[in-house]
């Protein structure tokens, strides 16, 4: 099966907006309500208040490259299950930078348990995005009438 490449340009920006509201939505009540106060007495919060429009800005390119290199990435099969395994794969990524790095550079205490509330934020947020960015490119291996005949058979 010959897998294509090409999307066309309404895939890619549903993409990056899927990847950016289901960040946000995820991302803003983890970090700055239900574990807000955690985070400040492990000292992985050093502002006063943090700078909200860079991190949109860090979410906005996130969500651009995942809707870039999906297509690259998509070899076939479920398009909901594809997505699922490439989100953690870009997850692992960015964890390894969001997680292990900040603590390296960081003074947080204890380390495991802010690796502990990481490491479940990120695979949620990578479950969720790439489910998301797979279902929207949907299957690229085939032409669309052939996906209609594999639904009616």
């Amino acid at each position: 099966m010959k897998i294509r490449t090409q999307a066309t340009t309404g895939r890619y920006v549903l993409a990056v907006i899927s990847y950016f509201v289901i960040t946000m939505a995820i991302a803003y009540p983890w970090h700055m309500i239900w574990f807000h106060d955690e985070y400040v007495q492990m000292k992985a919060f050093t502002r006063a208040e943090p700078i909200i429009p860079l991190g949109m800005l860090a979410i906005l390119i996130q969500g651009v490259v995942m809707a870039y290199f999906y297509p690259l990435f998509y070899r076939g099969g479920r398009p909901l299950i594809q997505g699922i395994k490439f989100g953690l794969l870009i997850g692992l990524m960015v964890y390894s930078v969001m997680g292990f790095a900040t603590a390296a550079k960081m003074d947080i205490n204890p380390i495991p348990t802010f690796l502990a509330y990481h490491t479940v934020f990120q695979a949620l947020q990578f479950i969720a995005t790439g489910a998301a960015i797979g279902i929207i490119f949907g299957d690229l291996g085939r032409e669309p009438e052939e996906i209609v005949e594999a639904i009616a058979t």
